[in-house]
C-alpha cells in the first residue's frame, strides 16, 4: 500500500513536521562515495551581474533535515520578493525511514534567469509547510 505525503499512514499517523537544521546556497556540493560526507564549495549570498537578464550557470541548494519520518513531498520554489512572482520551483517524494537519520537533500539547478536584480529566496516546504528560507542578493555591479 502506498501512501500519499503528508496522508496517514496504515498506523494512523502523519508524519512529523521535518526541522531544518541547515539551508544553505553554494555553488557545488560535492558527496564523498566513500562516506557519504557532503562538502559545500563557494557558499553564497549574493549573485552578482553586470547587466540582465542574467543567467546563473549552475547553483545548489543544501538542506540538512531533522525528526522526520515517514512520507514527504518536498518542494523548493524560488521567489523574487519584490511583486512575490514564483520564478521557479521544484518538487522530489521521499520516505524517511528512521526519525534519528538526519537526511540531506542537494539540489542542483542550472540554467536560472533572473530578469532584473533584487532580493530573492528559497522557499522550502515539506508536505505544503514552511520548512526554511533563504535569501539572497542579486546584485548589479558597474
Amino acid at each position: 500500500m502506498t501512501v500519499a505525503p503528508g496522508q496517514p499512514s496504515s498506523a494512523g499517523r502523519v508524519p512529523p513536521h521535518p526541522v531544518c537544521n541547515a539551508f544553505l546556497i553554494c555553488d557545488y556540493a560535492i558527496r564523498e562515495e566513500g562516506t557519504g560526507k557532503v562538502s559545500l564549495v563557494g557558499v553564497f549570498e549574493n549573485i552578482n551581474a553586470r547587466s540582465f537578464p542574467v543567467t546563473h550557470g549552475l547553483l545548489c541548494v543544501y538542506a540538512k533535515l531533522t525528526d522526520a519520518e515517514g512520507n514527504y513531498e518536498i518542494r523548493l520554489e524560488l521567489v523574487r520578493l519584490e511583486d512575490l512572482v514564483i520564478v521557479g520551483q521544484g518538487a522530489l517524494t521521499m520516505t524517511i525511514e528512521d526519525r534519528m537519520v538526519a537526511p540531506e537533500i542537494i539540489f542542483q539547478l542550472g540554467g536560472l534567469v533572473f530578469e532584473r536584480p533584487g532580493r530573492y529566496e528559497f522557499r522550502l516546504s515539506a508536505n505544503a509547510r514552511s520548512v526554511a528560507i533563504k535569501s539572497f542578493n542579486v546584485v548589479q555591479i558597474p
